[in-house]
């Protein structure tokens, strides 16, 4: 391969662009330029690509994740181009999702191994995406988790049920209805760590799912939210980082006239309000309202 400079080497005029010639070293002869500078038409095995001087770079935000965890693309839809996702997963644990599971997700021996899987490209925050292994043992439970991830090497560290509540106070929510796709027993783990957050649950609903839970219908999820909400609720929580939830927050906000926050959409946007960044999202109350913040 040849190009018209050095790989590394410095160009002028800072946002000035840049032409690289690239060709074939065996095959492609050198076409050179005409007088005006330009290559030659007709020279098949030369590509010119026009690039700005400056590299995109890419800042790093580490995800631990559950085994079974089926929705990396869902968690990318809330990333900037410029931030990349380092997703690994946790140990896989023979059991269905109960409390049992919940338990074992949040094994700080296993979290901390696998943050320390993710630090080699220097991420600048990793979140732990599960939303019940970090509120299955309460808000001690919580913050022992995020803990395990700093002491692990991580710069700064997020959880999903430490960004649920994050993201409530940043609304000004006290009272909400839960949706989850839990048995009763891993929904009442969730209700009495809101409980010691101050958060009232107005009512919830679960799925009663101990499985595959990433094949819940966005109409399964909406139906839920719409038997869960309840007048006094000022807004709708969906949790489980394995239900899809990104296409459908800013339409059920409009249909409840309330904020609908769901556990991917935290986790990212409290990740990357770690690292003074801003989620991509589109008309999503949590992400609109605490940009206008942050500008102000």
């Amino acid at each position: 391969m040849r190009t018209d400079r050095t790989a590394g080497d410095p160009v002028n005029g800072g946002e000035q662009e840049e032409r690289v010639l690239l060709k074939h070293p065996e095959t492609a002869p050198d076409p050179g330029t005409d007088a005006n500078g330009s290559t030659p038409a007709g020279s098949a095995d030369v590509v010119e690509l026009s690039a700005l001087a400056e590299t995109p770079w890419q800042s790093g935000v580490g995800i631990v994740a559950p085994y079974d965890f089926a929705l990396d693309r869902e968690l990318w839809r809330w990333a900037p181009d410029d931030v990349s996702l380092y997703v690994t997963r946790l140990p896989f644990v023979p059991v269905p999702v109960t409390v049992d599971q919940a338990s074992a997700l949040c094994d700080g021996d296993d979290v901390s191994r696998a943050t320390r899987n993710l630090l080699a490209p220097e991420p600048l925050v990793v979140g732990y995406a599960c939303a019940s292994g970090s509120f299955v043992h309460g808000a001690e439970g919580q913050q022992r988790l995020r803990q395990s991830i700093l002491d692990a090497g991580a710069p700064a560290a997020v959880t999903t049920s430490g960004a649920t509540i994050q993201a409530l106070e940043a609304l000004d929510v006290h009272r909400i209805a839960v949706v989850t796709p839990y048995v009763d027993s891993v929904t009442e783990r969730l209700l009495n760590y809101l409980s010691e957050h101050g958060i009232e649950s107005t009512s919830s609903v679960g799925l009663g799912l101990l499985g595959h839970i990433w094949k819940t219908t966005y109409s399964e999820v909406v139906q839920a939210v719409r038997d869960a909400d309840r007048p006094d609720a000022e807004a709708v929580f969906i949790s489980c980082t394995n239900v899809l939830t990104y296409d459908i927050i800013a339409p059920l906000e409009r249909m409840l006239g309330k904020p609908v926050i769901a556990a991917n959409q935290v986790t990212m946007w409290a990740a990357l309000q770690a690292v003074g960044r801003q989620p991509v999202a589109h008309g999503q109350h949590l992400v609109d309202a605490t940009a206008r913040s942050n500008a102000a």
